[in-house]
């Protein structure tokens, strides 16, 4: 009987599972027994130079997946796998799904690649102070019951690549410094606990999102189980909001519908909805938007945040006379973080000069936050938003606009429409002056300055002057107010 040490990772047990391969060790002769020792030592040079085994691609796939199990079973069975497709000539075992040892497999790789999602989705940064350069540190305290902390980095150093921060758990620790990524041995207990001031915001964002008359205990237990809730800011409100749904819930449905003024020549008026009746941020919490921006890094209710760089939200003077809402970001804009800095915002800025009016002075944003787009070789291309993903964002906008408050709304294209208008309105057909006084006092609704970029060479200069026509709505307005 053989002894071996495989580690505490795919890569080590891979070079004691090669050797012992090709020494031809059958799977009942050898004991995988851990020793002690750190998560992250080098592994132990071998005396045996072991031959490469030519195995299938979906063999190494699920044994990553399953070295990051807790289980101590499987070193032994990833050997006892390897061995049957080398050694014992069943090299198609793994498209056997009834087969013991690959249902097992796919058990363990199935509730790692589970835990590296809920990592995800329940990891909180807090502000821990600031480095000696001056750049502000987060941490994070998280519980896994298996070794997915490497494995679920990725995701962290690509969304948060701006920020310098640290993960510690018990099975291994995270850190993103100054742009260098590195492991550490895990930690029993968090080294820091001190409260960070968003976590009240982020209570305060919760509570507000929070809908009684779609409380599920049990899906939402499923989908966040309780051993998670200890380290999460809003899980103490979970019980004390479901104690209060049904109450809440019979007070919705009792309460009268809040009258909509009504303005004439505009059926689709009818249809919005106060702007009080959508979840924005507590003003008694004294939100900023830079506070609705960092949140927003933090919003999964849509897919398309797995592929961008990163949310982009607005920027200008939070008592901005005039809004700008676009679109959504493009590939641009996904990459410097701001909108409007692309070709489209080149233009935009071209029109407001000539339309009078100074962009500094004007808070510019996007109805979506994150950019969507499909590869073309090596270029990303800009996808049209869905009704989903724009509904998805519109608390965010909402925010920005209860926030800001501004007198002149101008919209740019058909999205901006929708997400503020409904989807009812027509740039085509509504073009100029729209009466919506639940927005702003005064609406200008024109094209996407994008539309003029595709449009043909003979149009190209009538379409750009009466854009500017329509900006200079806005200038108007303010001499008129």
């Amino acid at each position: 009987m053989h002894s071996l040490d495989p580690g505490d990772s795919f890569a080590t047990w891979r070079i004691k599972a090669r050797d012992v391969l090709a020494r031809g060790i059958p799977p009942e002769e050898i004991l995988w027994e851990a020793a002690e020792g750190s998560l992250f030592e080098e592994p132990p040079e071998m005396v045996t130079v072991a031959e490469s085994a030519v195995v299938p691609p979906a063999f190494v796939g699920l044994a990553k997946d399953v070295s990051c199990h807790a289980d101590p079973r499987r070193w032994e069975l990833l050997y006892r796998l390897l061995w049957r497709i080398v050694k014992s000539g069943e090299r198609h075992v793994l498209e056997i799904a009834s087969d013991p040892d690959v249902a097992m497999a796919h058990r363990l790789a199935k509730n790692v690649r589970r835990e590296i999602h809920k990592m995800h989705a329940f990891v909180r940064f807090r502000k821990a102070g600031e480095a000696d350069d001056g750049r502000e540190r987060f941490v994070a305290w998280f519980e896994p019951d298996h070794f997915i902390v490497e494995a679920a980095a990725p995701f962290f150093r690509k969304r948060f690549a701006n920020m310098d921060w640290s993960i510690f758990t018990p099975k291994g620790c995270a850190h993103w410094i100054a742009g260098e990524f590195k492991m550490s041995p895990g930690v029993p207990r968090d080294p820091c606990d001190q409260p960070d001031v968003m976590e009240g915001i982020w209570r305060t964002y919760y509570r507000s999102i929070f809908n009684p008359a779609r409380l599920k205990m049990k899906a939402m237990q499923s989908e966040m189980p309780r051993r998670y809730w200890k380290n999460l800011p809003e899980a103490d409100l979970i019980d004390e909001l479901s104690r209060e749904s049904t109450a809440r819930t019979h007070g919705m449905i009792e309460e009268p519908l809040r009258p909509v003024k009504r303005a004439p020549a505009n059926a689709y008026l009818g249809k919005l909805q106060d702007l009080s009746s959508f979840p924005v941020a507590d003003p008694a919490a004294s939100t900023s938007l830079h506070d609705i921006a960092r949140m927003t890094q933090a919003c999964r209710q849509c897919p398309l945040w797995e592929h961008a760089t990163a949310a982009v939200p607005g920027e200008g003077p939070e008592n901005a006379h005039i809004m700008i809402v676009g679109e959504q970001p493009g590939d641009r804009e996904d990459l410097e973080g701001r909108p409007f800095v692309g070709p489209a915002g080149q233009l935009l800025d071209r029109a407001l000069v000539e339309a009078g009016l100074d962009r500094s002075t004007c808070y510019v944003t996007n109805a979506v936050k994150h950019f969507k787009w499909t590869p073309r070789g090596k270029l990303r291309l800009h996808q049209k938003p869905g009704a989903g993903e724009i509904e998805a964002c519109k608390p965010w906008l909402l925010a920005e606009l209860s926030k800001v408050a501004p007198e002149i709304v101008i919209l740019l294209g058909g999205t901006a429409a929708r997400s503020l208008l409904g989807p009812d309105v027509q740039v085509t057909k509504h073009r100029g002056l729209v009466a919506a006084p639940q927005i702003a006092s005064r609406v200008v609704l024109t094209v996407h300055p994008s539309y003029l970029l595709r449009v043909d060479e003979l149009r190209k200069e009538a379409e750009f002057r009466q854009f500017v026509a329509d900006l200079k709505l806005a200038v108007s307005s303010q001499v008129q107010e």
